[in-house]
């Protein structure tokens, strides 16, 4: 694909649109620092930031002026492509939200160590005088996971973030809303206290919890963006610290029907068990397997909760009888996969964290499943519980 990119943008070059300068200056809070790290990324084959001459890595006035000059074109195609994006994706958002469509996107709390976020702001992350990180985020062991959880991404500074007014978060959730209409932010419970786990571990079990900003960082961004469509995404292990801040945002948090089973009445994910509406209750997510992938490799006594609770008989009927339970439920928003309205199994399955490969490669490629009798018998259930969006009303008011 970047072949024909590139292809694109010497076109391009010859007569640019007058959105791409304007696009430029709008965004050049980000968009040039990007561009410079693409072309150098390329320029090294591919090597991470860390990796790059000294002069580089560590951004130095002069070693920069010089890449930016010699780089020129490179650094122009990748803003040229990130130019094409926005104005694809705002045109089909647009198009989405005119037919009552509102997108859901994901912030994830951490920046990859390799990342133009960490080369250009290092000051924001735990690294020392060689931008090495000292540590690093993951979480510890638990239940089902004897060493834990080492993901690898450099921890923040907050007290250097807060020193700057949470700036940089601010435009980051910012940047989020112009793409999304509903901001998903991700490992929550990571504003209140993160654990660290020292840089070069081979595991999680020697970390430690730090404080996070808590409230204070939501207090600055709704200071300076209002009111926003935030959920939190409060899955694991919660403490009443991280339950009061969630109750003090206000936001959200997330209810996942595929957790509810394999335990006692009691499971906070059975929606039995719901005690406030403020929640958004999924079938599964993305990071999960599939409603009937996930029935196929339940041990028998985990189905049989299931199928009982559900009071099906059989695998197949699971994911629908599931997304029966999600409309019912008291959550303000429920949601579900397209994986599930069509009954599929693991093999489409959308993600597996902590593993490379075979991920976000999933595609709706047959479209003749999107018949009448599907939308009919999800409308149904929209309607019987309340769930419609008063489309027809608005239509009748125009």
């Amino acid at each position: 694909i970047f072949k024909v990119l590139r292809i694109a943008h010497k076109r391009f070059r010859k007569n640019p649109a007058k959105g791409f300068a304007k696009f430029v200056i709008e965004n050049r809070d980000w968009v040039y620092d990007y561009g410079l790290f693409m072309a150098l990324k390329d320029a090294h084959d591919g090597k991470g930031w860390y990796e790059w001459e000294e002069s580089l890595k560590m951004r130095k006035g002069k070693a920069v002026k010089q890449a930016s000059k010699e780089y020129a074109e490179d650094i122009d195609f990748w803003c040229f492509v990130q130019y094409e994006y926005f104005r694809q994706w705002k045109k089909l958002k647009k198009y989405a939200n005119d037919h009552g469509v509102r997108i859901i996107g994901d912030i994830p709390i951490y920046c990859a160590y390799d990342s133009v976020d960490v080369w250009c702001q290092p000051e924001y992350f735990y690294l020392d005088k060689n931008r090495k990180p000292v540590e690093v985020a993951g979480c510890p062991p638990d239940d089902f996971t004897a060493d834990g959880q080492l993901w690898g991404n450099p921890v923040y500074r907050w007290d250097i973030i807060a020193k700057d007014k949470y700036r940089w978060w601010i435009e980051r959730i910012r940047s989020a809303f112009e793409i999304y209409d509903t901001v998903r932010i991700d490992h929550f419970r990571g504003f209140e206290s993160f654990y660290c786990i020292p840089y070069g571990a081979k595991n999680a079990r020697k970390g430690h919890w730090s404080k996070g900003p808590d409230m204070k960082l939501f207090k600055a961004v709704s200071r300076s963006l209002g009111e926003l469509d935030i959920i939190a995404e409060d899955l694991g292990f919660l403490t009443k610290k991280v339950n009061k801040m969630l109750d003090a945002a206000g936001y959200p948090g997330m209810k996942v029907l595929e957790f509810g089973f394999g335990s006692g009445a009691d499971n906070g994910y059975l929606p039995h068990n719901y005690k406030t509406a403020n929640s958004v209750c999924y079938t599964g997510t993305h990071d999960n397997e599939t409603i009937l992938g996930w029935a196929k490799s339940a041990d028998k006594e985990t189905l049989d909760q299931c199928k009982k609770y559900l009071n099906v008989k059989r695998d197949i009927d699971i994911p629908w009888a599931m997304i029966r339970l999600c409309w019912s439920s008291i959550c303000d928003t429920a949601v579900t996969q397209m994986q599930d309205l069509l009954g599929l199994g693991n093999d489409a399955r959308m993600n597996t964290p902590s593993t490379v490969g075979e991920n976000w490669k999933w595609r709706l490629d047959d479209m003749e499943r999107l018949d009448d009798k599907l939308a009919e018998r999800l409308a149904e259930l929209t309607e019987i519980y309340g769930r419609a969006p008063d489309v027809e009303k608005k239509d009748k008011e125009k």
